[in-house]
Order: structure tokens, then C-alpha cells, then sequence
């Protein structure tokens, strides 16, 4: 891969001012206090196991990253914007997850909402999400088109390129194959876009963050690096330190271990099986932003007009709860909650 020109570096720099400007404009998070999203009952657990079914969809679906992390972007701007209750929470995350599709799928990727409806396996019907879409629309001003932070891992990314050819991060084997680099850091933001404390941080700064932990292992000149990427997202120094506190905490919280001094044979009968859920990120390190309180925020009139909105969307009866079990989360969700360890199918020694 040839290392990016003079016009080339200006259009990524043009790239990220605009990312920046709409981040500004649109980025919205809810606020968390006492256990739940601040005036619901939505807990933390709960916006943390719909965030993680998204990508099963989104993965079910053939959907590309953007599609899911702005799915993930437009639901917490719902959920900042009005009152919701556990009950929609599915039904809103679901219909987040196909307006971000519409916006970044062609048309034979998407197909149509009932087939997704019926490949999700959801109990909501088709109309139901067609009516939850003009409702969200509604609340949100037909605005969706916010900057995520897999639009920051890329543009970063090009930037690095284009102004750091030699780091070792991007060096030889990067410069053959740099999607690799990319799926990295892709990977880590998908899991930490399901973090509520990360969720606190606009995207630009998750993005930097996840990179930077990168770059501090790769090489020892990374602080003038990070530093020319940090003035050129005009990102506060404190607020970037903390994301990287947390980033750093979180990400190594998924690295499983196995026990201390066991002996294992390696077993190649289920080597299909995991590549298949490793391709989603378990071999990996794998949200985003910090809330202003205050700014944007609706008063009960409209959250009581949300609420009469959702209560003509089910007056057919069907209920549907977001609930802790598990039972509708899968792929590396479960592999998370299970604890288990992202090496090869192994077995004890027989003595």
C-alpha cells in the first residue's frame, strides 16, 4: 500500500473536521445514575446485553461494522432523548440497528424488514417496527447520519499512514495488509461500544484511545504521535487520559486466562466452531462518549407523549422485555458470560 499524498493527507484531515462537527452536532448519550438510565428503569445490564445482540444481528445479517456502530449511536441518542421502558428497549434497539442499515446497506444486503423480522426471530411484528421507525424518526428529527467511532478508527488510521510511514505498527507487514491493523481496532471498539462507562465518551475519543494503547506497545515513539493525532481531534488531554484509563481497564477485563500450570492436548475435532466465533472478536481485545447534563433534554410533556406513542405501537397486547438470562444473546456475548478462554479447543491430559 502506497503511503497517502499531499492531496490525499488534506482530504483525510478535511475528513475528520467534518466527522468532528457532526459528532458535535448529534452525539448524545443517556445519563446513568443510581443503577438505571436517569428517569427509566433501564439498568446498565440491560443497555449492555441489546448492544450485544445488536452485533449478533448485525453479523446474522451480513451487515458491515458502521452499520452496527451507528445502530449502537442512534439508539443512545434515543434513549438520552426520551423516557423508554425495558419493555421497548428490544424493540428500539432492533429498529436502530435497520435505520443504521438503510443509511449504509444496499438494498440486497437489507432486504425487506419483515424477512429481518423473521430472521431475528423476534416476537414484534413487521408493523411494529415500521411504526417504532417513524416514531424514532420523529424524536430524533429525521437526523441520523451522526460520526462513530469506526469513522474515527479509520480516518486515524489514514492519517498514521499518511503522516507516520515508519512506525512499526505500520510498518512492512501492516503496509501489505492494513485491514488487519483495522479489524483490530475495530474489533476493540465493538466491545466497547457495550460498556456504559465508555459510552460516557464521544466516539473520536474512544477511537484515539484504543489506537494509542496500540501504538504504546508497538513503539516507544508513540507520544508524539498520539500527541499530533490528539491536536488534530481537538480532544480535551484530561478527557483523553481518563477514556484511556478505562479503555485499558475494560479491554484487559476480556482477556481470559487458563489455569495457572495445567496441561492441555490440543483437540482439532471443534477447530470450525471457534474460528467461526472467534471471526467475531473473541481473539481480540474487543462504546463511546461523555453526556453534558442538561443540553438537549426533553421535559415529561414530551416523554409522556413518547410514552402514548409506544402505548399505540402495542395496544395489539405483545410485550416484550429486555431480561438479564441471557436467553436471547449469543456468539461472543456468550462466550463473555461464560467465561470462556479464547485458546484452541483443549482437553486435560489424560495421566
Amino acid at each position: 500500500m502506497k503511503n497517502p499524498g499531499p492531496a490525499e493527507n488534506e482530504r483525510l484531515v478535511a475528513l475528520l473536521e467534518d466527522a468532528l462537527v457532526r459528532e458535535l452536532r448529534l452525539w448524545k448519550v443517556p445519563v446513568f445514575k443510581d443503577g438505571h438510565i436517569q428517569g427509566t428503569d433501564i439498568t446498565p445490564f440491560q443497555v449492555h446485553d441489546v448492544i450485544l445482540w445488536l452485533g449478533d444481528m448485525g453479523k446474522l445479517f451480513n451487515f458491515c461494522q458502521e452499520t452496527f456502530a451507528l445502530g449502537v449511536c442512534v439508539l443512545n441518542r434515543l434513549l438520552a432523548t426520551v423516557k423508554a421502558q425495558p419493555k421497548y428497549l428490544k424493540c428500539i434497539a432492533f429498529t436502530s440497528l435497520i435505520l443504521s442499515a438503510k443509511i449504509n446497506e444496499e438494498d440486497e444486503v437489507i432486504g425487506s424488514v419483515k424477512d429481518l423480522v423473521v430472521q431475528s426471530g423476534c416476537n414484534f411484528s413487521t408493523a411494529e417496527i415500521l411504526r417504532m421507525e417513524r416514531i424514532m424518526l420523529d424524536k430524533l428529527h429525521w437526523d441520523l447520519y451522526t460520526a462513530t467511532p469506526i469513522d474515527f478508527v479509520y480516518i486515524f488510521h489514514g492519517l498514521l499512514i499518511s503522516g507516520h510511514p515508519h512506525l512499526p505498527s505500520l510498518g512492512a507487514q501492516t503496509q501489505k495488509r492494513p485491514c488487519l491493523q483495522v479489524a483490530l481496532w475495530t474489533r476493540q471498539v465493538q466491545h466497547c461500544m457495550a460498556c456504559h462507562q465508555l459510552s460516557q465518551f464521544k466516539g473520536s475519543t474512544l477511537a484515539l484511545a484504543i489506537i494509542t494503547l496500540e501504538l504504546e506497545r508497538l513503539t516507544p515513539d508513540w507520544f508524539s504521535v498520539f500527541t499530533d493525532l490528539l491536536k488534530r481531534a481537538q480532544i480535551p488531554s484530561t478527557e483523553f487520559i481518563h477514556c484511556k484509563e478505562v479503555v485499558d481497564e475494560y479491554l484487559s477485563s476480556l482477556e481470559f486466562s487458563v489455569p495457572p500450570n495445567a496441561v492441555y492436548i490440543f483437540d482439532s475435532t471443534n477447530m470450525g466452531k471457534l474460528q467461526e466465533e472467534m471471526s467475531w472478536g473473541l481473539t481480540g481485545r474487543l462504546g463511546p462518549r461523555q453526556t453534558r447534563s442538561g443540553k438537549g433534554s426533553r421535559g415529561e410533556g414530551d416523554a409522556d407523549e413518547f410514552y402514548d406513542g409506544f402505548r399505540c405501537l402495542y395496544n395489539e397486547g405483545l410485550a416484550l422485555e429486555v431480561s438479564g438470562d441471557g436467553d436471547t444473546v449469543s456468539g461472543f456475548h456468550e462466550a463473555h458470560q461464560k467465561n470462556v478462554s479464547p485458546c484452541p479447543p483443549l482437553h486435560p491430559a489424560v495421566s
